[in-house]
């Protein structure tokens, strides 16, 4: 396989991880509506990514991978682990506790212009035309989706929440590329563990309300096992092994797949309606994809 066809595989190949990522996270919103009534934002993170490792270890037992980090990567390692693990996830769910999906999806329409000018700091990639247009035709095309309902109990608190996990999300997502050297299990390995360890001092501060969570309860084990073993033990094996295959500006612009799906979703199972602007939307977060893939090459 020579230079060119190589690199249009890898193209491919990410676009396609990355799509089923956010397709995977477009169902989570639901999920996590429903859950987080019973269980805190917090100890939920938590205990998502309890089940995630879980089942990530066992992969990599199943793989036979061989281990060998470097020293020089230990602090970027912890630094991805804490803002995309941790601090990322966290405000999101916090967010969806505090206000409503459709809100959270248009805020965090601002993710792949913030991977463009965390792209632009650290790989010092060129803000160039095709980026400008696929960003704008992407964000339009989230707000027609699901227009521009700010509702929720405490929505400045839940709008600040989301706009640090956009933020945060954005910058993980860019500085997974400097340790691609490393397998995407064991990137995800290494970042669920370091979140782990952050959170786990929190969660212990307040043990009474994680004793009175029901876990015998088939809503709590369902929901835990698809956030944490499809949500995070998959999509993130998924989603960090795409981060290296396709540049850091393109990647963000499939994370707004996730509004498509999770508005599908809601017609298909809560029987809520669909308009005339999701069809006009889509269109355009599939079109921005494409023409940031197909035309842009660095």
């Amino acid at each position: 396989m020579n230079g060119r066809k190589y690199y249009e595989f890898k193209k491919i190949l990410g676009s396609i991880l990355l799509s089923l990522s956010a397709c995977i996270w477009g169902g989570m919103f639901v999920v996590v509506k429903d859950v987080v009534s019973v269980v805190h934002p917090l100890q939920l993170v938590w205990l998502r990514y309890l089940v995630a490792i879980i089942f990530l270890i066992l992969f990599s037992i199943l793989k036979r991978e061989k281990w060998s980090i470097h020293k020089k990567d230990i602090g970027l390692i912890i630094a991805i682990g804490l803002i995309g693990n941790a601090i990322s996830i966290v405000s999101q769910e916090t967010f969806t506790w505090l206000s409503s999906a459709q809100t959270g999806a248009v805020i965090t329409s601002a993710t792949p212009s913030f991977m463009v000018i965390f792209a632009w700091l650290i790989f010092k990639e060129k803000i160039t035309r095709v980026k400008v247009v696929s960003l704008v035709m992407a964000t339009i095309g989230v707000v027609m989706i699901v227009g521009i309902h700010l509702e929720g109990n405490n929505i400045l608190l839940g709008v600040l929440s989301l706009i640090i996990a956009a933020l945060t999300w954005a910058l993980m997502s860019v500085l997974i590329q400097k340790v691609n050297h490393y397998s995407s299990l064991q990137i995800t390995i290494m970042s669920t563990v370091v979140a782990i360890i952050c959170l786990t001092p929190v969660i212990f501060t307040n043990t009474a309300s994680l004793v009175n969570i029901d876990f015998l309860e088939p809503k709590i084990i369902l929901s835990l096992l698809y956030l944490g073993v499809i949500s995070t033990a998959l999509a993130f094996v998924m989603w960090n092994r795409g981060l290296t295959l396709v540049n850091s500006s393109s990647s963000g612009l499939f994370f707004l797949l996730q509004p498509i799906v999770g508005t599908l979703l809601g017609w298909l199972f809560l029987k809520e309606s669909v308009s005339f602007g999701f069809f006009l939307g889509t269109i355009l977060i599939v079109g921005s994809v494409w023409i940031s893939v197909k035309f842009e090459s660095n």
